[in-house]
């Protein structure tokens, strides 16, 4: 193995994180209408591991599912414990506990195989080896590894898909959401807040091809054997292990009501003026916090990123960001992107106007 695939090897490992149940359920309770009819497909999770495969393949039929599909990369680990299904136990190295092989699921159907009156994994398991639902194994393409989402067998199945909904490998989003976009596909899927600023997804945002969703994501389950100590892992009191963070949220381009609700605005620019700094290098006011926008300010102001959370593109126009590629078309070509007051820089911003 070379050093550029032992570097990505390395990269992997430190880069999954399993989404817990609960998470899926608040979330994707805000889209259950979207998903009638549709062929689903989670393209970074394992069916041995995933809660996204087991949350869609539990709720096919009340969400009146088409088809499900999952794939993952080959020698994804086994996390167990409650939080992930098992399917299989007789595909699994026994030195690494890691699968062998990439493999594709699909389920096209989901119905009592085991006569007890109700549905569990245990069907998609009877389903998937009686050959009604299909596990197929995948093999790459030369330049992706099997079951890479950029593979060709992979985007094959990414263009049957209506709707993508997953948490993709961070140091891929960008990449990811690319291709998403590329498609032309509906999706839900998980990211870092800080994407907000990328210059891959910042323009989708001020285009309305791209908002967050309703929650954040706080906790994530990760495989002991594939992450080294860091600061924000503890142990879960279970023997396993969660990594916390706050600042992860979810991206989608499925409208929801969310995104329709006005931010409430109660304070006032011209009660005091003063309390509004002005930068030096832009013609706009520097608003530090979401709750202190004015509601009776109709000019260009700098906000934190957070702002997205609230952002109702019918109550704001979003003006711009502070990096080259989010320049309003107001700031001067020869001027620094970052906003200035009183000669010191600011934090990430974007430029938000209201709307008449």
């Amino acid at each position: 193995m070379g050093n550029s695939q032992l570097s990505a090897a390395k990269k992997a490992k430190n880069d999954e994180f399993y989404t817990r149940m609960t998470d899926i359920e608040h979330e994707l309770v805000h889209y259950k209408d979207h998903f009638k009819g549709k062929v689903v497909l989670c393209n970074c999770d394992d069916p041995f591991e995933s809660n996204f495969f087991k949350y869609f393949a539990l709720n096919f039929n009340p969400l009146g599912l088409k088809k499900l599909i999952a794939t993952c990369y080959s020698g994804s680990p086994i996390a167990g414990g409650e939080y992930q299904p098992s399917l299989f136990d007789d595909d699994v190295d026994e030195g690494t506990g890691r699968h062998r092989r990439a493999y594709k699921a699909v389920v096209n159907v989901f119905r009592d195989t085991t006569g007890d009156g109700g549905l569990d994994m245990d069907d998609i398991r009877n389903l998937l080896d009686s050959g009604e639902n299909e596990l197929t194994e995948l093999h790459g393409d030369g330049t992706y590894g099997a079951g890479d989402f950029r593979s060709k067998e992979c985007l094959e199945l990414l263009d049957e898909a209506d709707i993508v909904v997953t948490n993709p490998p961070f140091s891929l989003f960008r990449e990811y959401v690319a291709t998403l976009m590329d498609y032309d596909k509906k999706f839900v899927i998980v990211g870092n807040q800080n994407a907000i600023t990328y210059k891959e997804a910042f323009p989708l945002l001020r285009d309305d091809r791209l908002w967050l969703g309703y929650n954040k994501v706080k906790e994530f389950v990760v495989p002991s054997a594939d992450h080294p100590e860091r600061g924000n892992i503890v142990t879960d009191g279970k023997g396993g292990l969660i990594a916390k963070f706050g600042n992860i949220c979810w991206y989608t381009n499925l409208d929801i009501k969310k995104r329709h609700e006005d931010l409430l605005l109660y304070r006032r620019y011209k009660e005091d003026p003063s309390k509004y700094l002005h930068y030096d290098n832009y013609d706009a006011i520097e608003v530090s916090k979401v709750k202190d926008i004015p509601e009776d300010y109709w000019g260009v102001m700098g906000v934190p990123i957070t702002f997205m959370d609230k952002y109702n593109p019918e109550q704001f126009e979003l003006v711009g960001c502070s990096y080259n590629y989010g320049r309003p078309k107001e700031w001067p070509e020869d001027t620094d992107m970052a906003p200035t007051v009183g000669g010191k820089n600011l934090y990430k911003r974007l430029f938000i106007r209201r709307r008449a």
